[in-house]
């Protein structure tokens, strides 16, 4: 699965416990009519994906649901939902070079004046 959105929080990693258990957030803002605000988990080695990313950046995660049922001390199950990052790409154009000049806009071209309607199927087929 993959998600696709503009970069709200990029968290520190953080270590828990004395396995070394990395883990960092991220929080994508979707680009929809109601847009969300999704945190995906990054961890283990895969906390340093999110290094050379910043926030505001357009991005597309792949990602991997992850469900876990546990057994709380007075025996009632409960059952927790995460949503794991694998892969991030940067979907923003990098800036234009300055070889080639940017086209202006529509707006910046007046109409033609000196259409004839007669030659308008002037094509040789």
């Amino acid at each position: 699965m993959e998600i696709q959105g503009k970069v709200k929080l990029i968290g520190e990693t953080q270590t828990f416990g004395t396995n070394g258990f990395r883990k960092r957030e991220l929080v994508i803002t979707t680009e929809e009519q109601y847009p969300q605000h999704i945190m995906v988990e990054f961890v283990q080695d895969k906390t340093d994906l999110l290094n050379n990313y910043q926030v505001g950046q357009i991005v597309k995660v792949s990602i991997n649901l992850r469900g876990r049922e546990w057994v709380n001390p007075q025996g009632e199950t409960k059952y927790f939902n995460s949503i794991q990052g694998w892969r991030i790409e940067n979907l923003q154009q990098d800036a234009p070079s300055g070889d080639i000049p940017p086209v202006p806009p529509a707006e910046a071209f007046e109409p033609a004046t000196d259409l004839n309607e007669e030659d308008h199927d002037d094509l040789p087929f």
